[in-house]
């Protein structure tokens, strides 16, 4: 029988129902979980950790809206994730981890062999935070480290820390995404990631949709897909103040070669690791407080999935 998946979302779960899981995890019979924003007690909670180790099936956790609530919660799914070796993508979004749970998941995560979609966004993570996961981009020649990272929401991360984060982006030999949005960026962080952008052999997706940008990034980045070749395909820049012509020119030469990609990339898809089924949506939520601009451009909602070579897929709100 194949691993299925099992999906819930905003319930107050049984101990009976936290059991039937738990079962079905032991049995390797799960192989996506999600039950973000559903309520369990502590000691369900480490149940469900228990059975997460023990799990050779799983390989993807959303555990997003604050499931994770606590530092006891962190420190039981820290413990689970040093024992299991299937995990390939893990969601927190929306949970209060702050630096000290980034802490305890640290030693954990950065050494998980099979861990390559890390999901923080909204994680209430600063500077100290940034400076670890800095730490699962390896450079070039070094261990296989994220190939999709989300840090969305997290308005606590200086200027400091953006820019140490742009210099172990354009070192990584793996990411391929990069979800930023709703962080209060402007145009000088923006600049720095256009400069990771150019360096990046394997930067695909770079999100930054409500970061308080202004037409001045816009004509960096323009000028940056205009004459300088780069892996990115997706350059997401809604809700900024940013001019819908702008927007356009870069999309339209972003989007010049893409048919040409997705011919060449249709082998990859074909393979019995891809699995349509097993690509979540990542949580995005409404602009925070600090966010006062609105464009009337499109929104883009990132389809990802963490697994296999198949990482990205679109759509519009």
């Amino acid at each position: 029988m194949l691993p299925a998946s099992i999906q819930i979302t905003g319930e107050l779960l049984s101990a009976a129902e936290v059991q039937d899981i738990c079962e079905s995890l032991k049995e390797d019979g799960v192989r996506l979980l999600s039950v973000r924003g559903c309520q369990l007690s502590d000691r369900d909670f480490g149940r469900v950790c228990c059975s997460v180790a023990e799990s050779r099936s799983l390989a993807q956790l959303n555990l997003n809206l604050g499931v994770v609530s606590s530092i006891s919660r962190t420190r039981h799914l820290a413990d689970a994730l040093k024992t299991n070796r299937s995990l390939q993508t893990l969601f927190l979004h929306g949970s209060p981890l702050l630096d000290t749970g980034l802490v305890t998941l640290n030693p954990a995560l950065s050494t998980h062999p099979s861990l390559v979609c890390l999901d923080l966004g909204d994680c209430m993570l600063g500077d100290g935070a940034l400076a670890l996961i800095c730490g699962m981009l390896p450079p070039d020649g070094a261990k296989s480290g994220l190939r999709e990272l989300t840090l969305s929401a997290n308005p606590g991360i200086s200027s400091k820390g953006w820019a140490r984060l742009s210099i172990a982006v354009a070192h990584s030999s793996q990411l391929r995404v990069l979800n930023l949005d709703y962080n209060p960026l402007g145009d000088q962080i923006a600049a720095m990631l256009a400069v990771t952008v150019a360096s990046s052999r394997t930067l695909e997706v770079l999100d930054l949709e409500g970061t308080g940008l202004t037409n001045q990034s816009a004509q960096v980045f323009l000028d940056m897909v205009e004459n300088y070749p780069t892996s990115l395909r997706v350059l997401v820049l809604a809700e900024n103040d940013i001019s819908p012509e702008l927007q356009q020119q870069i999309n339209d030469i972003l989007s010049e070669g893409e048919d040409d990609d997705d011919r060449e990339a249709l082998p990859l898809l074909r393979g019995p690791t891809y699995n349509k089924a097993l690509q979540p949506i990542r949580d995005k939520y409404q602009p925070p407080t600090w966010l006062t601009y609105s464009n009337s451009g499109p929104q883009m909602v990132m389809l990802t999935s963490g697994l296999g070579e198949s990482l990205l897929a679109e759509t519009e709100m």
